[in-house]
């Protein structure tokens, strides 16, 4: 891995800054919190469609698990969850930056697993099949 030389905060970058380093493998594992999940989904939609912004996040995460990890932790369900709930609160939001929009819907940030719950059992969430195939929620569908 190349020694870094600048101080990453996902709060400080800017959305082409943040996706670059982040498909090139350049971003650090240790700053790719859940913050930094709902960052990555949110810029990809400010770019595309909701199903092309699914996939590019999708495999941006599968890619960066591989790169800084040993390509276990991707969670297909919940990756593809987490745009879906992220494209639900954009429809609804005037934000121009991310800071704005994590800051008019905290709970993305801060109750992610209660929203998540919403739509899913936790036995589903937890079934070894919902890692590596998307499933679609078994309580109250995504619109």
């Amino acid at each position: 891995m190349r020694p870094l030389t600048k101080c990453w905060k996902t709060n400080n970058m800017e959305s082409p800054d943040f996706i670059q380093a982040f498909e090139s493998g350049d971003f650090p594992p240790e700053g790719f919190n859940h913050k930094a999940h709902i960052k990555l989904a949110w810029t990809y939609l400010n770019q595309f469609s909701e199903e092309m912004a699914i996939d590019k996040t999708c495999r941006a995460i599968q890619n960066f698990d591989r790169l800084h990890g040993d390509g276990t932790k991707y969670h297909v369900t919940l990756t593809v969850a987490a745009v879906k709930m992220v494209y639900h609160f954009k429809q609804n939001s005037n934000a121009i930056t991310f800071e704005e929009f994590i800051t008019e819907f905290p709970k993305l940030n801060t109750s992610f697993r209660q929203l998540l719950y919403q739509h899913y059992r936790k036995n589903v969430i937890g079934d070894p099949l919902a890692k590596t195939t998307y499933l679609a929620p078994d309580l109250l569908p995504f619109k």
